[in-house]
């Protein structure tokens, strides 16, 4: 299943560089609430296509966003970019 990712996790004068928010098309609170636990992975453009793997820690609001706790490594490049989640 993909994902977008949306944003870094904030606050109003912080921000957390390795948790994203990431969101799916047609997705619920419920859906949302069944994947927490599941792995995400990030692969970086470029000619190393490195991968970065996190896994989704909670939901994220009422229209089915999630969070997801990233490696290190996070790049801000990534927001608007494509996430795979394993099922």
């Amino acid at each position: 299943m993909e994902a977008i990712i949306v944003n870094f996790k904030r606050g109003r004068k912080t921000q957390t560089t390795n948790q994203m928010i990431i969101t799916a098309p047609s997705m619920t609170k419920e859906k949302a609430q069944s994947l927490v636990g599941k792995k995400v992975v990030y692969t970086c453009e470029g000619k190393d296509k490195k991968q970065i793997s996190g896994e989704i820690r909670s939901t994220h609001g009422n229209s089915g966003a999630m969070r997801v706790l990233f490696e290190r490594g996070m790049p801000g490049q990534a927001i608007g970019q494509r996430v795979e989640v394993k099922n």
